[in-house]
């Protein structure tokens, strides 16, 4: 199906305040016509790439909306993974500019600090969830505001940060990201580098990079890694997924490896939930169910495809191909329609135990995983 007969066909799919998901949840009542699984409300659970809003498409900005942190309330999640690192501009360096990104991140949480915090701990992780807010992680997708000078780390790390994908789809001076041509793998500023964000407690992420700067970053490092958002390259051949091999390595270093909800889960058309459930099956299966976990690659707050979304969203799919940073199918909406929803997490949960997993699966999978590995690296 074509990116803009997709797009008329989600606009009837596309959750605006009021309307029900696909499992019919109402977002204002919260309240589920169909069985879920019981035990959602107290999972702790974390999205390990996420935040309130979505990413690189067309929607509100900061500060939030009443209805964008109302969507985050009723969430049920217990922390995500942020990126907040940003590009260059006319004006600022990519250093300037991720910097300002994480100090309005901060100003966000302070100012809503009944529905938001800002944590760096598994304690303040868990202190999010025993009150009902959100935990921002800061993470960067990208080495570049740091890439000319490691020390830049430390005052991130000061600021926050504890999350680090060395390179995203392109070329740096760190390594090499999942869309370029060759991948001549980490370098050694990369080992540096690897070795430097080990030592401070920042766990290291994969997602974007290509094959040999993955298998090069696993291997320098001295402790578990993760690829925080990704797919099963056996499930669907992509550039952004990892194949077997590198899945394995992830886990067999005590690792975790997060399953997306993009349109590279699948050839054609619009990703099903059915095409989502295929990946978290086939990591388990590869992984084991103590390192797998879910990242979604979407803000909380709903995707809304109708009105000017189109056009907008041909705009901003354009900037990215003109910066050589767009994947493959990236001309499909980035979302699953059947799980555009606030409570996304739970219809997960839901679709897992229909499909037989344990209750301590679902668990671990909705966030336990993730809480492990963070306590491991960031301790």
């Amino acid at each position: 199906m074509k990116r803009r007969n997709f797009v008329r066909f989600a606009g009837t799919a596309a959750l605006t305040p009021g309307m029900a998901s696909a499992i019919n949840w109402d977002r204002v009542g919260g309240v589920h016509n169909a069985p879920v699984w019981p035990g959602y409300d107290d999972a702790i659970v974390i999205d390990a790439l996420a935040g309130p809003i979505q990413f690189n498409i067309p929607q509100e900005g900061l500060p939030l909306s009443s209805a964008a942190l109302s969507a985050v309330r009723g969430s049920g999640i217990t922390a995500v993974n942020i990126t907040v690192n940003a590009r260059p501009t006319e004006n600022q360096t990519a250093l300037e500019a991720t910097a300002a990104k994480m100090e309005a991140w901060m100003a966000e949480a302070e100012r809503s600090s009944n529905v938001l915090s800002v944590t760096t701990t598994v304690g303040e992780i868990r202190a999010a969830k025993a009150s009902g807010r959100l935990g921002l992680v800061f993470g960067f997708q990208d080495g570049v505001p740091f890439e000319d000078d490691l020390d830049r780390l430390d005052r991130f790390y000061q600021m926050g940060l504890r999350i680090v994908q060395p390179t995203y789809n392109v070329q740096n001076k760190i390594g090499t990201g999942c869309l370029a041509p060759n991948d001549s793998g980490l370098t050694e500023l990369g080992r540096e580098a690897v070795a430097r964000m080990e030592a401070l407690g920042i766990l290291l992420d994969f997602s974007h990079c290509g094959p040999q700067t993955t298998i090069d970053g696993i291997r320098a490092a001295t402790g578990p890694v993760s690829i925080t958002h990704s797919g099963c390259k056996a499930v669907f051949d992509h550039p952004r997924s990892k194949d077997d091999a590198t899945m394995r390595e992830t886990a067999d270093g005590g690792g975790v490896f997060g399953v997306y909800l993009m349109p590279f889960l699948n050839p054609a058309g619009p990703p099903t939930a059915s095409d989502f459930m295929d990946h978290i099956d086939h990591a388990l299966d590869v992984c084991g169910e103590d390192h797998v976990g879910i990242g979604s690659d979407q803000g909380i707050v709903p995707l809304d495809v109708s009105g000017d979304f189109p056009s907008q969203f041909d705009a901003v799919s354009a900037q990215r191909s003109a910066a050589g940073i767009a994947a493959p199918r990236e001309d499909t909406v980035p979302y699953l329609p059947e799980l555009n929803t606030p409570r996304r997490m739970e219809t997960i949960a839901d679709m897992m135990a229909a499909r037989g997993h344990a209750d301590r699966v679902i668990e671990k999978v909705l966030g336990t995983n993730f809480v492990r590995l963070f306590g491991e690296v960031w301790s």
